[in-house]
């Protein structure tokens, strides 16, 4: 008999790949707006692979963990790499940074499946991340372009978005112990404020609302929401894993 929560989790992770390929194909379209919202789309359904995984009664498959990494890859390595080399606006800006911004998207993306390949062969064990995961790194790459590159709510600042990822890709593969977002978690109402506030952020901008308007404000003022809660994971997540937990592998 087919474990309907395995098929069903096998279906998040296919749509998560296939929001991953369409984010990369809208950067290179030039529309970076478009990609952002497809990426936190992605998470969560992300999320939803994880939940539904943990609902089937089947054993973890090797095939399953390894087809979540690809699609994480593509969707929360390659596409926010995209975001940082590839830079269709503000041309005469970035002009003398492409090579750095290169150099910088190739090295998140390494990062990111650095990390990944590690999770799937062993650290998919522990009842915590070592190391920020790919979802709120992309999450956070998100906030830097949308604060420093499109639609540049600060300004656009190649410098400060090249450091800034220079530094989420680094945090990929840092020791560092990040909590899972799960029932209990203390982290979980504050994370959900701020997928929230991601979408809220998002969405209006689609409609490319001129700087002042209505709906550039909501945009702008949810922006800052989002800015928040991501960094309220990089900051305080740490502190919420519980020393317990460190060293002591647990099942899937």
């Amino acid at each position: 008999m087919t474990d309907r929560w395995r098929v069903g989790a096998n279906l998040a992770t296919l749509a998560n790949a296939l929001l991953g390929l369409g984010a990369v194909l809208y950067v290179l379209a030039g529309n970076k707006l478009w990609a952002m919202l497809l990426i936190v789309m992605a998470i969560g359904f992300d999320g939803l692979d994880g939940m539904l995984s943990r609902r089937s009664r089947a054993p973890p498959s090797p095939f399953g963990r390894i087809a979540d990494s690809i699609a994480d890859g593509l969707t929360f390595g390659v596409a926010p790499a995209f975001l940082i080399a590839v830079h269709t606006g503000d041309v005469s800006t970035w002009q003398p940074y492409l090579p750095f911004a290169l150099a910088v998207g190739i090295g998140y993306a390494a990062a990111a499946f650095a990390r990944l390949a590690v999770f799937t062969a062993r650290a998919y064990e522990r009842p915590y991340f070592l190391g920020v995961p790919t979802p709120e790194s992309a999450l956070a790459v998100t906030v830097a372009v949308l604060f420093h590159d499109t639609p540049a709510f600060q300004t656009v600042a190649p410098v400060g978005l090249l450091v800034g990822a220079s530094a989420l890709a680094v945090l990929m593969v840092a020791p560092i112990p990040y909590p899972k977002i799960r029932r209990g978690s203390v982290l979980r109402i504050p994370m959900a404020v701020t997928a929230v506030a991601a979408a809220i952020t998002l969405v209006p901008l689609q409609f490319r609302p001129p700087e002042g308007s209505p709906l550039f404000e909501v945009s702008y003022a949810a922006a800052f929401v989002l800015l928040v809660g991501v960094a309220c994971y990089y900051v305080a997540g740490p502190f919420t894993v519980r020393r317990t937990e460190e060293g002591a592998p647990k099942s899937p």
